[in-house]
């Protein structure tokens, strides 16, 4: 990482575009010249020198700090000479002044190749992220639509929250959920249930069908990550799957399993649809069958909430759990227009940090969807770009 990369990194130290990391060690040595002179011979204090390329190690480039550790050096030399014989702090100081400025000098060295590996792993995490979680057009297959994901773990940026949309010759369709657990066993669980959503989502024209696929998805790829030593247990996966079906303008066919109940959003207030009572993906086998499938109501001018357990178990410091759904209806009676998903999700999401204070426990996804006017709904094939909200 180059010293440009690192103040790209850093924006507080960085004016007008520039990086400015260099610039705090220099008052520094000033400081000590002139307090060594104002401060008489009784109290030498020029060897405080060596706490410039300490400062310089923790906040810029290899070579930065290597410079200002040879210009300490010698400034201590310079001023040292400038006392009388009787009165100089001598060759030890020198010694603890060189030595200082060489650790120093290592400590940045390890620093940056720190950030440097810290860096590559983010962009690693990012990719796999965009990989699962595709760029979606915010306006796309006859809805429109906003999602934001925030890790619990700000330096991962991954987790198993997921959602996709997947249009097909039945109508589109909806899939939001939650894998149990975290790290790239939860992030693989994740793009195996989206994949097979992608594929049988377009072709299966009954939503049962497409359950019963990912259902057997998920206890294929358990079995699987069994096989080959990584026997990650029961794992399984919340999720709501929706389809928002060509011949029902007024209403969408649901399937919950396990999942925190979606809300309707709309200027008349807010309503929860049906709650998980179907269990969690993975784990159909406990309950012998699939959940049914609901067939809601759901106004033009309403739009669909879909949160993960990050949202409703976000708490504040006193233990208090955020209210998802009064604070919404809260947000929609002061003004109607944050039925708009995009207005929706941020409203949710800024709601969501005030109340943890940026603490979150779990990773967050919110995501809103309603159908666009029938003129112009944008309606199409399924790209594989677009552009993601996050």
């Amino acid at each position: 990482m180059t010293e440009m990369e690192y103040g790209r990194r850093s924006p507080l130290l960085r004016v007008r575009g520039r990086s400015v990391a260099w610039l705090p060690p220099l008052p520094l040595l000033v400081g000590v010249i002139l307090l060594d002179f104002s401060t008489g011979e009784d109290f030498r204090i020029i060897s405080w020198i060596v706490l410039v390329p300490g400062i310089a190690a923790a906040i810029c480039g290899v070579w930065t700090t290597a410079a200002y550790s040879l210009l300490s050096l010698v400034t201590y030399v310079a001023v040292d000479s400038a006392w009388p014989d009787e009165y100089k702090a001598g060759f030890g100081d020198f010694l603890l002044v060189a030595l200082g400025g060489a650790l120093a000098t290592l400590a940045a060295v390890a620093r940056v190749r720190h950030e440097r590996q810290i860096g590559h792993i983010r962009d690693i995490a990012e990719t796999t992220r965009r990989t699962v979680l595709r760029p979606l057009p915010p306006r796309w297959a006859g809805i429109e639509h906003a999602g934001v994901y925030l890790a619990a773990d700000v330096d991962a940026r991954v987790g198993g929250d997921f959602y996709d949309i997947q249009p097909g010759p039945y109508g589109t369709r909806v899939f939001v959920g939650d894998v149990q657990g975290k790290g790239l066993g939860a992030v693989e669980t994740a793009a195996a249930l989206l994949g097979t959503f992608r594929e049988a989502g377009y072709h299966e024209q009954d939503l049962t069908a497409l359950a019963e696929r990912l259902e057997t998805r998920m206890i294929r790829h358990r079995s699987h990550t069994a096989a080959i030593g990584r026997d990650e247990g029961d794992r399984f996966a919340t999720a709501v799957l929706i389809a928002f079906a060509d011949d029902a303008p007024d209403a969408i066919d649901m399937m919950n399993f396990g999942h925190e109940p979606p809300l309707a959003v709309g200027p008349r207030g807010v309503r929860e649809l049906p709650s998980g009572e179907g269990v969690p993906l993975g784990l159909g086998d406990l309950a012998g069958r699939l959940p049914p499938v609901h067939r809601v109501p759901l106004a033009p001018d309403e739009t669909l909430l879909l949160v993960t357990d990050g949202v409703t178990e976000a708490r504040d410091g006193l233990g208090v759990f955020y209210e998802l759904a009064r604070e919404v209806d809260r947000a929609v009676t002061a003004d109607p227009r944050r039925t708009e998903p995009r207005r929706l999700v941020r409203r949710v999401r800024d709601g969501v940090l005030r109340h943890s204070r940026g603490r979150l426990e779990d990773d967050t996804t919110i995501f809103a969807v309603r159908r666009l006017p029938a003129a112009g709904n944008g309606r199409g094939e399924d790209p594989e770009q677009g552009g993601l909200r996050s």
